[in-house]
């Protein structure tokens, strides 16, 4: 049966000794989306919600985001990143904003739980900017699509 890296020997969380291994180039792409009523998607849309450009400040939520993920996730390293993209599109038959982010760095450790914050903390700073006319906003889908760098090289998911 598998190990998981952040338990020790008795069971007590630890944080990974990445000390040894070899800094490499990683990356690691996230998405996620928030699905929105009509009335709230057209407002986000036309730029006409309340609190302002949802879009872009959702996507500068989600940068902040990455560069602290260390101090949100207990068990994180805190890395320096090269680079963070953040993308939010919109779907207008389905009613999505749909979150996509890349974060990259050169350490010894990925950038998985930096690039699924930074999709989370968008999709919840869209919530927070609709939510007066929608609470019924439903954030979801926050899954790791590709990573690459490390021992385990390249893997994507659907």
């Amino acid at each position: 049966m598998p190990k998981l890296s952040h338990v020790d020997g008795k069971g007590k969380a630890r944080m990974v000794d990445v000390g040894r291994k070899k800094p490499t180039r990683r990356e690691a792409i996230a998405v996620g989306t928030v699905t929105l009523s009509r009335d709230a998607f057209d407002l986000v849309r036309r730029n006409q919600v309340a609190k302002g450009d949802v879009l872009a400040i959702a996507q500068v939520a989600g940068i902040q985001a990455a560069k602290r993920t260390w101090e949100l996730v207990p068990l994180c390293h805190p890395l320096p990143l090269d680079g963070i993209d953040v993308k939010l599109d919109l779907d207008a038959g389905r009613c999505l904003v749909m979150i996509q982010a890349s974060v990259r760095t050169r350490a010894a450790t990925g950038v998985e739980m930096e690039a699924l914050t930074a999709v989370a903390v968008a999709g919840l700073t869209v919530y927070d900017m609709v939510k007066a006319v929608d609470r019924a906003a439903l954030i979801g889908g926050i899954r790791l699509i590709a990573k690459r760098g490390g021992k385990s090289g390249y893997s994507a998911s659907s």
